[in-house]
């Protein structure tokens, strides 16, 4: 079985690429969709979470927007959080894998913002990048509620720069061409990984 890793800084398409893969029949691991979930439903994570950051545990959930203002800004914070989410994502993503095995599928999507920052290529046997030009990341990101352009920078500063994933990565997706042009992009790469399937 074929593991794709898929990336993108913010505001890139990634997630619009993983709906690509899903479509063509590709099982996608989403690693911040578990993230969401496991902060409202996974008891363990909701109890570290809650013993590290002080009331932002109620109703038996975790306030994301309580959570994100807590960790903005604040990198010792951000790393402590990422010490709990990470490890659970993980041991979804063996899971997962798992499931995908049993099944004999023969390719499968794991769709992971932070890929290249956290070393977690080194588990894929290919890498996809998503990218496009800086005014289209802009425009789509700070058309989002909440988003300000500090907010932004902010989250750019904790992310490989662009150019550097696309460099390392084995699959480039352009989302900025158009959504006709990202799909065929999408269907060349699950071609390729996943012959005879298609």
């Amino acid at each position: 079985m074929v593991i794709l890793g898929l990336t993108g800084s913010i505001g890139m398409g990634k997630t619009v690429a993983a709906g690509m893969f899903r479509q063509l029949g590709v099982p996608v691991h989403d690693a911040d969709a578990f993230v969401h979930k496991a902060l409202a439903e996974n008891r363990d994570v909701i109890r570290q979470v809650g013993n590290l950051f002080a009331g932002i545990a109620g109703s038996g959930k975790i306030d994301r927007i309580a959570l994100g203002a807590r960790v903005f800004g604040d990198d010792e914070a951000l790393a402590a959080l990422e010490a709990i989410l990470h490890p659970a994502v993980q041991r979804d993503q063996a899971a997962f894998i798992g499931r995908a095995a049993c099944r004999r599928e023969r390719l499968v999507v794991l769709d992971i913002p932070l890929l290249f920052e956290t070393g977690a290529e080194l588990d894929c046997d290919f890498t996809a990048v998503v990218t496009a030009p800086p005014c289209i990341q802009r425009g789509r990101v700070l058309r989002r509620p909440g988003m300000t352009p500090e907010k932004l920078g902010n989250i750019l500063s904790r992310q490989m720069p662009d150019a550097e994933k696309t460099r390392r990565a084995d699959f480039v997706i352009r989302s900025g061409l158009g959504r006709r042009a990202a799909l065929r992009e999408v269907r060349q790469i699950v071609t390729l990984l996943r012959p005879g399937l298609n």
